[in-house]
């Protein structure tokens, strides 16, 4: 399977921002369910998950987390003249205040906080995953996994990434994006 047809079939999650002009928040809204009707009619359309402001006298900002089947889907929805309609039409209420953060999976752990950036290259991201994996791959497998050894290999299986998945998510991966940022991010 090509590289490019592999994209096309991965799940991809778009984050956009408006903020709502004063007074124009219940527009906003039904602006907000308009689209979110117009979208789900597109072929890979998995669903929205808006997130409203939180304070009531702060800025009016407003988060949709959109989710397609894969990046054509999405594409598809993002040139497609339905949404050039519907961004027109919400001009009167809200304004666009970030730019949309995409992603399709791991490159969640490469992050850089404050900076709207691309992901690294997707053989960047794997090689870094295995170079994180591997020494705790060793670890597990000479010092850990023979407690388990007696127990069904379902559960003894379970261990790792159950202790593997927060670790990479919350210490190692950050880490190493820190450390590696000029690899990961050439151009940032």
């Amino acid at each position: 399977m090509s590289e490019s047809a592999r994209e096309a079939r991965e799940a991809v999650t778009v984050v956009f921002t408006w903020e709502a002009k004063p007074g124009m928040e219940a527009e906003f809204e039904r602006w907000a369910h308009g689209i979110e009707t117009e979208a789900a009619a597109f072929v890979g359309h998995q669903g929205v998950t808006w997130l409203r402001p939180e304070e009531e006298d702060g800025p009016r900002r407003y988060h949709a987390v959109v989710r397609f089947a894969g990046t054509a889907d999405l594409d598809r929805w993002m040139a497609s003249p339905q949404r050039a309609a519907w961004q027109e039409r919400v001009r009167p209420y809200a304004r666009s205040v970030r730019p949309k953060l995409t992603t399709t999976g791991l490159e969640t752990w490469f992050e850089v906080p404050g900076l709207p950036v691309r992901p690294p290259a997707r053989w960047k991201m794997s090689l870094m995953t295995i170079v994180a994996v591997y020494p705790f791959a060793l670890l597990y497998d000479g010092l850990v996994a023979e407690y388990f050894r007696g127990w069904p290999l379902p559960l003894r299986t379970l261990v790792f990434p159950i202790v593997l998945a927060p670790l990479l998510t919350y210490a190692v991966m950050p880490f190493l994006s820190r450390a590696l940022r000029r690899w990961l991010y050439p151009e940032s």
